[in-house]
Formats: structure tokens, C-alpha cells, sequence
């Protein structure tokens, strides 16, 4: 057994059920991004569009806080999220080989269809049927 970047991974069956407990999260995930985007909120730099901080509110959104602590159950649980856009969420696993992966789900898919290198990202996405 190698190094791996994860301390934790998933088997699919393990990925599947807790997507489908976690659903619900995701989709939130993107409402609340969409709500800080048209507050002209960057959810990213914890900053206003063009301007620094809570930009005068002395306080964040309650959107990003919610986000936030989202995605930091989401992490303590190992799931890794790459895209509060468009839902995108990946869960460690490790190949029969040993090599470490990420299964990969996007909302909307209706299930984890995809896996992929953690070097090729979404890009290098291949079929499940190939894992």
C-alpha cells in the first residue's frame, strides 16, 4: 500500500448510498452559490464583486456561511467538492490496482457514471464501466 493524497476512500456502492443522502446538499450547494452570485457575492474570496469583505454588511451573507458549512461536512466525510456551479463532487476511491481516483458526480447525472486520474481531472472523465 502506497502514499495516498486521501485518508479516506469509497468503494462505488459506498460512493452511490452516500450521494444519495447527500443529494439534497448538492443541490443546495448550487442554489446558494447562484443566490451569492446575484448578490454580486464572490463565494470564493469571501468578497464582494470589485470590493473587499462583507463590503459594509460587517457581516457575510448568510448564503456563504450556509455554503461553507456545507462543503466543510463534506470534507470532513472525504468528499471532495470541485464545482459549486454545477455541482461537482468527488469521492477518493482506490483502484483493484492501488492507483487512488476520484469518482466523480455531477448534478444532474442522477448517479456516479464517471471516474478520473486525480492528476487528468473532469477532463480525463472515463465511463464506470471502465474502473
Amino acid at each position: 500500500m502506497g502514499t495516498y493524497l486521501h485518508p479516506k476512500h469509497f468503494t462505488l456502492d459506498q460512493a452511490r448510498t452516500k450521494l444519495r443522502g447527500i443529494l439534497p446538499l448538492v443541490e443546495e450547494l448550487t442554489l446558494l452559490k447562484r443566490k451569492l452570485n446575484e448578490r454580486g457575492f464572490d463565494a470564493h474570496r469571501h468578497t464582494y464583486f470589485g470590493g473587499s469583505g462583507p463590503n459594509g454588511e460587517r457581516v457575510y451573507p448568510k448564503e456563504l456561511e450556509r455554503l461553507v458549512e456545507i462543503v466543510k461536512m463534506f470534507s470532513d466525510d472525504g468528499i471532495q467538492v470541485k464545482g459549486l456551479d454545477e455541482g461537482l463532487i468527488d469521492f477518493p476511491h482506490l483502484r483493484r490496482d492501488g492507483e487512488e481516483v476520484y469518482l466523480c458526480f455531477k448534478l444532474g447525472e442522477g448517479d456516479i457514471l464517471y471516474w478520473h486520474s486525480i492528476d487528468d481531472g473532469f477532463a480525463g472523465r472515463r465511463s464506470i464501466d471502465e474502473l
